[in-house]
């Protein structure tokens, strides 16, 4: 007659087996990842631009976009999700599983304004994504249509100075780069300009082309078509140097406004739980695309400065920035409605 085991040792013996089996296979997790990592992309990825066709944001995306598809051998789809300041497309990307195949090229505003913006958003913006790599820099060039008689950013004060209230400038919305850059100019310059915000870089710089308003402060990739038709006039550069597209514009820290700093920026990232193995490979490939003299050339052309980074440098910067904008946002008291 068989003696039956005691139900606790039956239960000690299954848990040891089970602690076993796990020591056994705990090794292998990091190798299955790196395999995933070194199998990444087999299939297509999509990019997701949280704007419309045109920006400055889409133009880069889809010069990155080709040269990543011509590296992988597989397709980088942009898919443009336009509307509520980003929101749409960056909460599109926020609920996409974690394995690289969707991403989201984000910029200054998704990423480190529209938190301090918006009191609700439909994703949670410190844990929704994890930084990939920055892409590139995009400093903004004050900008007034021909007809202004201003040739200077002296003159243009001078002018608005003379004028209260009676000149706008037209911003792709409240609390985006474009409208920040320009309260920070009418805070260093004590003039008073009126904001007209659209929907949108484009139509914000397409009312400046029309006359409807006589200012803008807008990227100079998605500007330099517009300058060279001579409808509208650079009149100063927004970062702290000067850009290649446009080497004869000055900065506004070089005389009108000393210290002015206040540029855009666009970056890759992808949703919370993506494996780092993962990102780091998409990263690591970003920054060999942006070493490319003929990408660099093509940035430098469109007033982009190429700047590829580590995911963590990125969130460093995204912190920092958030920071940053967040204080000018309580300062100047600009809510969205």
């Amino acid at each position: 007659m068989t003696t039956p085991r005691h139900p606790t040792s039956r239960r000690l013996i299954t848990l040891g087996l089970a602690a076993f089996g796990f020591m056994a296979l705990s090794p292998l997790i990091p190798a299955q990842a790196q395999a995933q990592a070194g199998d990444y992309p087999n299939r297509p990825v999509t990019l997701v631009v949280p704007f419309p066709p045109g920006g400055g944001t889409d133009t880069s995306a889809r010069l990155i976009a080709t040269r990543l598809s011509q590296k992988w051998g597989k397709s980088v789809i942009v898919d443009n999700k336009g509307g509520a300041a980003g929101m749409i497309g960056a909460d599109f990307v926020a609920k996409a599983k974690g394995d690289g195949y969707t991403l989201l090229f984000g910029n200054i505003g998704t990423q480190a304004i529209n938190p301090s913006l918006y009191k609700s958003m439909p994703y949670a913006p410190d844990t929704a994504f994890v930084p990939v790599s920055l892409v590139a820099e995009l400093p903004l060039v004050m900008m007034v249509n021909a007809q202004v008689p201003a040739k200077t950013v002296e003159e243009f004060i001078a002018l608005a100075k003379a004028k209260p209230d009676a000149m706008s400038y037209s911003t792709s919305g409240a609390g985006s780069s474009m409208h920040l850059a320009a309260e920070m100019f009418k805070s260093g310059s004590g003039t008073a300009v009126q904001h007209v915000p659209y929907r949108g870089g484009g139509p914000a710089v397409g009312d400046l082309l029309a006359g409807h308003v006589q200012l803008c402060f807008a990227t100079v990739l998605e500007s330099s078509g517009h300058l060279k038709s001579g409808k509208v006039r650079a009149l100063a550069i927004t970062g702290k140097t000067r850009v290649p597209a446009l080497p004869q514009v000055p900065t506004l820290a070089e005389g009108a406004i000393p210290g002015f700093d206040s540029i855009s920026w666009v970056g890759l990232l992808a949703p919370a739980g993506t494996p780092r193995e993962i990102t780091d490979k998409i990263s690591a490939d970003i920054r060999q695309v942006l070493a490319l003299d003929e990408v660099k050339a093509r940035l430098a052309e469109l007033g982009a400065l190429p700047v590829g980074s580590t995911p963590d440098a990125f969130a460093k910067l995204i912190a920092s920035d958030r920071k940053r904008y967040a204080q000018i946002i309580a300062d100047k008291n600009i809510h969205v409605d």
